[in-house]
């Protein structure tokens, strides 16, 4: 069981979902150390309860991923006949075994860390699992890629909730009640990423775009407003003209989305070019993570 699991997890556990987990949980500490600094006014560094925390986010998003392949298996037994759970290389027992050990061995690490915190992450795996429920019984969640979204965005919310609670427990952030607007810096990075991998001008049979909902022009407006909402709500947290000048540097990312709608909305291609909208994530967070090493 252990090598069928490490097989799906090297198969379906891909390395950008290893390298958005590290950057994710690093940048909403570095971000709400930036707005509110432990005291005494010390500067940022990653500590051993930082890393603690890349480890139990990547373990989370490792849980989601099994409970994706197995609310998507139906589905992926006409689409995807190469994945683990088709073809028999792991089975759903073997999944759900590894989603057991997966919630114990994060819970454990969140109770060790803070132990209140800990509600927040047991929360975001039991919204996993309610999620995985609506959507095998609801063909409208299932089929209605706006409606799907406002039911499962929410669970990164709930566990940034937890990075930042967990942070400020223990000292890496001040309990400052404005660090909870960092969430709006994060919903507006991923869902502009979200909006931009499902934004095209024709679909293959069975895809789900926001495109077919909004419009092109509009889903790729959304594109825009969500990345321009992410970096505004920095700048306007951090305050930049009041630190000094390369508090300024997750600004610039902005560009590449801008010449990615530029770029999509003057040609013929078909679909958003969604690796431009990865790479304002990538840049955006770097920069974010500089500034909070600068400072």
């Amino acid at each position: 069981m252990i090598r069928r699991i490490a097989r799906f997890t090297a198969t379906r556990f891909k390395a950008q979902y290893l390298l958005y987990g590290v950057l994710w949980t690093l940048t909403v500490e570095a971000s709400a150390a930036t707005i509110a600094p432990p005291p005494p006014d010390t500067d940022w560094r990653p500590t051993w309860q930082t890393a603690a925390r890349v480890g139990i986010v990547l373990l989370v998003l490792l849980y989601l991923r099994i409970i994706d392949d197995q609310k998507d298996l139906t589905y992926d037994r006409t689409h995807h006949l190469d994945r683990p759970l088709v073809t028999g290389a792991v089975t759903a027992r073997d999944l759900r075994a590894a989603m057991a050990v997966i919630a114990a061995v994060s819970v454990a690490g969140a109770v060790a860390l803070a132990p209140w915190t800990a509600l927040l992450l047991l929360a975001t795996l039991a919204y996993g699992l309610v999620l995985w429920a609506i959507e095998v019984r609801s063909e409208r969640i299932r089929t209605r890629v706006l409606a799907n979204l406002v039911v499962t965005y929410p669970i990164q919310i709930v566990l940034t909730g937890w990075l930042l609670t967990s942070a400020v427990a223990t000292g890496q952030v001040a309990p400052d009640p404005v660090v909870v607007w960092t969430l709006v810096i994060f919903a507006g990075t991923f869902l502009q990423f979200e909006f931009a991998r499902k934004t095209a001008r024709t679909g293959t049979p069975g895809e789900h775009l926001y495109s077919d909902a909004l419009g092109v022009t509009g889903s790729t407006f959304v594109v825009g407003a969500l990345a321009t909402t992410a970096v505004a709500a920095y700048v306007a947290l951090v305050q930049p003209w009041l630190l000094a000048s390369l508090a300024w540097l997750p600004a610039v990312p902005l560009v590449i989305v801008i010449v990615a709608i530029v770029r999509f909305l003057t040609s013929s291609k078909d679909r958003f070019p969604a690796a431009l909208s990865a790479l304002f994530v990538l840049t955006f967070y770097v920069a974010i993570l500089v500034v909070a090493l600068a400072m």
